[in-house]
């Protein structure tokens, strides 16, 4: 009878626990949608508030009238998220899997070799120089694609270890004796079995592509580098020429209209329009999400 009501209290203080973790991850995600919709002069005189006073839909409406715009990124957005996404799984499991077969010569000195490329790089400019001056990827799709995302070393770590340690040796050897080779093993055994990890994998590239607006800063430049502005890039110009447009520099009578935008909830409706998207997916992407990097994070 102790025992028992023991593991209920301890099972309620789990409870209150991950319901108070939960609140302070979720929360302030609702107060940037609240602020997004309070008036501004109730954010200026009162603060953030889970309780606006006034409610206000002028910086929805002023991300409307830049549709196309919005549309556009949007679309590169989503194109290079998916195209970058599975180049990046497809490149990372096929280089995990010849790491993971023990009997590969040199196995230990190649992957010493991927894990040094986490520690080290060759700088900022050297990195930009060589982009553009012999891949010639600027004001390309590509600029958005291959700088420091296309490949991970920790990716193709966290999928080696997977594959390692939970997949067993006996379907290799099995798969072995049946005449199967590398290839074949790899599509009808490898990667059924992975899926746990290769999603939680797709899931970080895809946060990480999605997220991305440093390559768009370095890359993209001009009237052609602006129409391939990734949903980030045309996000954060648009907040710096609100905060210019704002500084009082624009005189006249575009300077009165300027001075009434809503620039602090501006922010905050263009900060929950670029999370909007993830937290629609992540639900369909959870089951993996625990197996995968649990499991990965084992070293073999």
């Amino acid at each position: 009878m102790m025992n028992s009501k023991k593991s209920k209290c301890y099972q309620a203080v789990i409870n209150a626990i991950l319901i108070l973790v939960t609140l302070i991850i979720v929360l302030p995600f609702v107060l940037v949608f609240l602020s997004s919709l309070t008036d501004e002069n109730v954010l200026i005189r009162n603060g953030y508030s889970f309780f606006p006073e006034k409610f206000s839909f002028y910086a929805y409406q002023y991300i409307i009238r830049q549709g196309d715009k919005i549309l556009r990124a949007y679309g590169v957005t989503i194109l290079v998220t998916v195209i970058g996404t599975v180049v990046n799984i497809a490149m990372s499991s096929l280089m995990a899997y010849p790491l993971s077969v023990k009997t590969l010569p040199h196995r230990r000195a190649i992957t010493f070799f991927i894990f040094f490329t986490m520690l080290f790089n060759g700088g900022l400019v050297p990195t930009y120089l060589m982009y553009v001056n012999y891949f010639h990827i600027k004001n390309t799709l590509w600029a958005l694609i291959v700088p420091n995302l296309l490949l991970s070393a920790n990716n193709v770590l966290m999928i080696r270890s997977y594959f390692m340690t939970s997949i067993p040796d006996a379907l290799f050897e099995a798969a072995k004796i049946d005449g199967a080779g590398h290839l074949r093993i790899f599509s009808v055994l490898i990667l059924p079995l992975g899926k746990p990890i290769l999603v939680t994998m797709g899931l970080f590239s895809g946060l990480g592509y999605w997220n991305d607006w440093t390559n768009g800063l370095y890359y993209l430049s001009g009237n052609q580098g602006q129409k391939l502005f990734s949903i980030q890039n045309l996000l954060n110009q648009m907040i710096t020429d609100i905060q210019y447009l704002a500084s009082g520099k624009v005189v006249g009578n575009i300077g009165a209209e300027v001075a009434k935008l809503p620039a602090t909830s501006i922010r905050m409706a263009i900060a929950f329009i670029a999370m909007l998207p993830l937290f629609i997916i992540y639900p369909f992407l959870q089951k993996y999400f625990a197996e995968g990097i649990t499991l990965g994070a084992v070293k073999g």
